[in-house]
């Protein structure tokens, strides 16, 4: 007969992710839940939308009902403990409500603010009121906010790092990450800005051939994943950043398209 299992506590953190679903697996929530679960989380995750997608091309996408987002939300934040947050794509003001709440409600708890505004191949992932909210709702309550330089240009007046950092943390964040995957630059070189310290160039990294699709999901979730685990913003950012990178220099393609990171790189490849 074999012994009963004994139900332990949950020895990992808890991730709360707020996201839409990309069936093609290379951004969103399936994107997030990769990442976390390779740096040693426990997802946990409220969709937001469904998206018609694969890795060539968006073809649409639908919003979820604000009320089963605020449902879903409410379900799990009555029942687990949760140690850091991490927002993807919302889509509209109506939607940003119920997820500023649940945030809110997380006092405390560390949230990572990933503004996914577009789809890597073309296409706005909002309704033009998603932006005002962002800014209104969200950015007064995110720990760390992760734009690239077209995000910047959405969420701020200026492409330019220092005065889009500046622009950001007036309304309210306390510390920005302004990634440079979108920079015509030879290395793909990183900026981290905190209110208390002067902009932190965080280290270079050598700029890879192709096109990826989830990158920024895959850095904003591992920036979380590290804070749930207690690190300081700084870690967080420096070990996000090289478990990123390591992701796409190991990427792949599933598909006819665009490569998606190798998110269980560190793991022993299995032999046929």
């Amino acid at each position: 007969m074999l012994p009963s299992a004994t139900v332990q506590p949950n020895p990992i953190p808890t991730v709360l992710v707020f996201g839409g679903h990309d069936p093609s697996g290379g951004a969103g929530i399936a994107a997030d839940i990769s990442t976390l679960l390779a740096l040693g989380c426990h997802p946990i995750v409220v969709i937001t939308a469904i998206t018609v997608q694969n890795t060539n091309q968006l073809q649409r996408y639908e919003l979820l009902d604000p009320a089963l987002i605020k449902a879903q939300a409410d379900a799990l934040l009555e029942d687990t403990p949760i140690a850091a947050c991490k927002t993807g794509m919302l889509g509209s003001a109506a939607i940003v409500a119920p997820v500023a709440a649940a945030v809110t409600a997380l006092s405390g708890v560390p949230l990572v603010f990933d503004p996914v505004l577009c789809a890597d191949r073309g296409g706005p992932l909002g309704e033009p009121d998603l932006v005002a909210a962002l800014q209104t709702s969200l950015l007064p309550r995110a720990t760390l906010v992760t734009p690239n330089i077209n995000e910047c240009r959405a969420l701020t007046s200026t492409t330019e790092p220092d005065q889009a950092a500046r622009e950001l943390m007036a309304r309210g964040c306390k510390n920005v990450l302004v990634t440079g995957t979108h920079a015509p630059t030879p290395k793909v070189v990183h900026r981290l800005y905190q209110a208390s310290n002067e902009a932190v160039e965080m280290s270079q990294w050598p700029r890879l051939t192709g096109v990826f699709h989830g990158s920024g999901c895959t850095l904003a979730s591992a920036v979380a994943a590290h804070l749930a685990h207690g690190e300081s913003m700084t870690d967080a950012v420096n070990h996000a950043l090289e478990y990123t990178w390591q992701s796409l220099r190991h990427g792949y393609r599933p598909g006819s398209g665009q490569s998606i990171p190798q998110r269980f790189w560190r793991l022993p490849k299995i032999d046929a």
